[in-house]
C-alpha cells in the first residue's frame, strides 16, 4: 500500500503545462515564458470582463446606471485587483515557493518543514483539505460560466439566436470533456497566441471607448470606492460580492508559478493582463456613461455591429481555454490527493510522454461533465450562474491569506507591525468579499457549498479510515527482524519476492500469509515501503533507500514526490546492491487485498462513514495498476479488517 503522509493539504494546483519540464521551461527566454503564462495562467481571470460589470448593475443586487454607481464599481474593480492580485499574490505570495512550486500545497510544506509544533500541523491540514474540497465547486463552475457567457454574445449578434445558446454552449462543453483524453500538449501550443489575441481585442475594444469619454479613467482615484459606500453602504456590500467576479482566477498565478517562474507570472500580470483587463472594464464604463441602456451586455456592446460575431468567436476560444485550464487543474489536484492519502487509487493515464504533469482520470473527467451539464440545464443563463459563483474562489482566498499569516509571523518572522498591516489589510478586503458573496446563498451559492462540503466529507473520510486501518496493522503487526529468524528453516525457491508494505518495519500480511499457507520463501526477499513527501518532486537519484536485512532479506523504501509519476518496476531496476540485476520476469510481487468490514460495535467511525469508506476501497484501482507491477507477476492474498 501507498503511504502518504496525511500531513499534506490539498489546494488549487496547476494547469495543463507539466511540472517536471519546469526546471526546463525556465530555460526559456522571458518573453516566451510570458506568452505560455499568458495562455495558461490568466485565461480564467482573462474571461471575467464577460460577466463582471453586466453582473454588478443587473445581477441579483441591481444598480443604477449613473455616474455615481459606474464610477464606484470601476473603483472597486481597480483596487481588487491591484491588492488582492497585484500586491497580495504577486508581490507577497508568489514568494513563497517550494522548490519553484506554488499554490496552497507547496505554501503548506513550506511552514511544515520550519514549523514542529503539532498544532500548526493540524490546523494546516484542515485549510488545505477545506481547499481542495472549495476547488471543486469552482472546477465545476467555471467552464459552465465562462462558456455561457461567451455564446449568450450571440444573442447580441441576432436576438433570434436565443433558443441556440444552451444546445451551442453544451455542444462546446461536451466537445472540450471529450477531447481530455488526448492531453492537451497539442491544444497548448496555441493557447498563449490565442489568449494574448483576446488580451489585444480588450484593449482595443475599451481605448475605443474610452477615447469618447476620457473622464471614465477619474475612477482610478479610490474616492469613488469609498463614496459609493458612503451614499449607499448596503448596495455597495452587495455590489462586492459582483465585483469579486473580476479576481476569480487570480489563484492561478501562484498555483502556476512554477510552471513558468516567477518572474514570468508575475511581468505578465503587469505588463500584459493588468493593464489589458483594465482598459476593457473603464471602456465598459465609459460606454455604459453614454448608453446605459447597455448595461444588458456592456462587453459585446462595445464593439462596432459588424465586429460583434467575429468578437463572439475569439471569447468563446478564450473561455473554452480557460475551462480546459481548470479541468486540467482537476486531474492534477485528484492526483495529489492520491498520492497523499486523501483519495483512493484512481486510473490515472498520462497524456504526455514529455509532460508528466499532464494526466487525464476518466472519473474526475467524466463525473465533472456530468456535473457541468446539470449546472447549465439548471441555471440556463451565466447571470443566474454569477450568483453561484464567488463564494468557493473567496472562501479559498481567505485560506491562503491564513497560512501567508502563518508563515509570514512563524517562518519569516517579519517586523510584527508590517506582518500586521500587510495581513491585516489581506483579511480585510478577503473577510470583505466573502462576506458579500454569501448573500448569494439563496440565488445559487448553494452549490458550490453542498459540492465543498461533499468532497470535504469525502476527503476527510478517506483519511479517518486509512488512519483506522494503519491502527489496526500496527496493532497486529509482527516485526520484520522475527520473520527473518523464523524464516531460516523454510525452504527457499529461485527468483526474487517483492513485498509491498505499508512500514518497513513490520512483515507485510502478504509475507506472514504466505509462509502460513505455502511455507517457502524465494532466494531474495524485498519488503518495499512507497512513501509521498511533501515536495512535489524527488529526483530518480535520490529515491532509494536500500538495508540489508539479513538471509536475503532486504528493506527498501522509495520516496516520491506527490508530483511524481510512480512506477516501482522501472526504480526497482536502479538497484545495484540487492544481488545482482532485477528481471521482471522472474520477480513476483505479493499484495495485499484488505477487505473492510463496517461494525458498529468497533470505535471508529459514524457507521455510515465507515461504509462510505469500505465502498471507496471496494471501488479504488488496484494496486498493481497504481504501481505499474507487470500484470502477469502479481500474487495478491486476502485478509479482512473490522474498524
Amino acid at each position: 500500500m501507498v503511504v502518504g503522509r496525511n500531513r499534506a493539504a490539498m489546494t488549487q494546483a496547476s494547469h495543463p503545462a507539466a511540472p517536471d519540464a519546469a526546471a526546463a521551461a525556465r530555460k526559456d527566454s522571458l518573453p516566451k515564458l510570458m506568452l505560455g503564462a499568458i495562455g495558461v495562467v490568466y485565461g480564467d481571470i482573462g474571461t471575467s470582463p464577460l460577466y463582471a460589470m453586466k453582473e454588478s448593475f443587473i445581477g441579483p443586487h441591481p444598480l443604477a446606471v449613473d455616474r455615481l454607481h459606474i464610477f464606484g464599481v470601476l473603483s472597486l474593480v481597480f483596487w481588487s485587483l491591484m491588492v488582492i492580485v497585484t500586491l497580495k499574490y504577486v508581490v507577497v505570495a508568489m514568494r513563497a515557493d517550494n522548490r519553484g512550486e506554488g499554490g496552497s500545497l507547496a505554501l503548506f510544506a513550506l511552514i511544515s518543514r520550519n514549523l514542529t509544533e503539532p498544532r500548526w500541523t493540524t490546523v494546516l491540514v484542515a485549510m488545505g483539505v477545506l481547499a481542495t474540497a472549495l476547488f471543486y465547486g469552482d472546477a465545476i463552475i467555471t467552464p459552465a460560466i465562462s462558456v455561457l457567457s461567451a455564446v449568450e454574445g450571440l444573442t447580441i449578434v441576432e436576438s433570434s439566436l436565443e433558443p441556440l445558446v444552451l444546445p451551442i454552449a453544451i455542444a462546446i462543453l461536451v466537445g472540450l470533456f471529450l477531447v481530455q483524453a488526448r492531453g492537451t500538449t497539442k491544444v497548448g501550443a496555441v493557447f498563449g497566441p490565442v489568449v494574448l489575441i483576446y488580451f489585444i481585442v480588450l484593449a482595443v475594444l475599451g481605448i475605443s471607448n474610452i477615447v469618447q469619454r476620457p473622464d471614465i479613467l477619474g475612477a482610478l482615484n479610490p474616492w469613488f470606492a469609498l463614496q459609493f459606500f458612503l451614499t449607499d453602504p448596503v448596495l455597495a456590500f452587495l455590489a462586492m460580492g459582483s465585483v469579486f467576479l473580476a479576481v476569480t482566477g487570480a489563484e492561478a498565478l501562484y498555483a502556476d508559478m512554477g510552471h513558468f517562474g516567477r518572474p514570468a507570472v508575475g511581468f505578465s500580470w503587469l505588463l500584459v493582463v493588468y493593464p489589458c483587463l483594465m482598459l476593457n472594464y473603464f471602456g465598459q464604463g465609459a460606454l455604459l456613461l453614454t448608453t446605459p441602456s447597455a448595461v444588458e451586455n456592456p462587453f459585446y456592446l462595445m464593439a462596432p455591429e459588424w465586429a460583434r460575431l467575429p468578437l463572439v468567436v475569439i471569447a468563446t476560444a478564450a473561455t473554452v481555454i480557460a475551462g480546459q485550464a481548470v479541468i486540467s487543474g482537476a486531474f492534477s489536484v485528484t492526483r495529489q490527493a492520491v498520492q497523499l492519502g486523501f483519495l483512493p487509487r484512481l486510473r490515472i493515464e498520462h497524456t504526455s510522454a514529455r509532460a508528466e504533469g499532464q494526466v487525464y482520470i476518466p472519473a474526475v473527467n467524466w463525473a465533472l461533465l456530468i456535473m457541468v451539464i446539470l449546472l447549465v440545464l439548471g441555471f440556463r443563463e451565466s447571470g443566474n450562474l454569477a450568483s453561484a459563483y464567488g463564494i468557493s474562489v473567496s472562501g479559498t482566498m481567505i485560506i491562503t491569506t491564513a497560512m501567508l499569516a502563518i508563515l509570514i509571523f512563524k517562518v519569516w518572522r517579519w517586523n510584527r507591525l508590517l506582518a500586521g498591516l500587510v495581513i491585516g489589510a489581506f483579511v480585510v478586503v478577503d473577510v470583505s468579499f466573502f462576506a458579500s458573496n454569501i448573500a448569494k446563498v439563496a440565488d445559487g451559492g448553494w452549490f458550490p457549498l453542498a459540492v465543498a462540503v461533499a468532497i470535504f466529507i469525502v476527503l476527510t473520510t478517506w483519511s479517518k479510515g486509512r488512519a483506522l486501518m494503519r491502527r489496526h496493522r500496527e496493532a497486529e503487526a509482527v516485526p520484520l527482524g522475527v520473520v527473518i529468524k523464523s524464516a531460516a528453516s523454510v525452504h527457499r525457491v529461485r527468483g526474487t519476492a517483492v513485498f509491498m508494505s505499508a512500514s518497513p518495519e513490520a512483515a507485510p500480511s502478504a509475507l506472514l500469509h504466505n509462509l502460513k499457507h505455502n511455507q517457502v520463501i524465494h532466494e531474495r526477499v524485498l519488503v518495499l515501503h512507497v512513501r509521498v513527501q511533501e515536495v512535489p518532486q524527488v529526483p530518480p537519484a535520490q529515491r532509494l533507500t536500500v538495508e540489508d536485512a539479513g538471509q536475503g532479506f532486504y528493506r527498501v523504501i522509495i520516496d516520491y514526490g506527490f508530483m511524481d509519476e510512480i512506477d516501482v518496476p522501472a526504480d526497482l531496476q536502479r538497484i545495484e546492491t540487492c544481488g545482482g540485476p532485477f528481471n521482471m520476469m522472474s520477480t513476483s510481487f505479493f499484495l495485499g487485498r484488505e477487505k473492510l468490514i463496517a461494525d458498529r460495535e468497533t470505535p471508529g467511525m459514524a457507521l455510515w462513514r465507515e461504509g462510505l469508506f469500505a465502498w471507496m476501497l471496494k471501488s479504488s484501482e488496484s494496486a498493481m495498476e497504481y504501481f505499474k507491477l507487470p500484470t502477469n507477476r502479481v500474487i495478491e492474498l486476502g485478509s479482512q479488517i473490522r474498524i
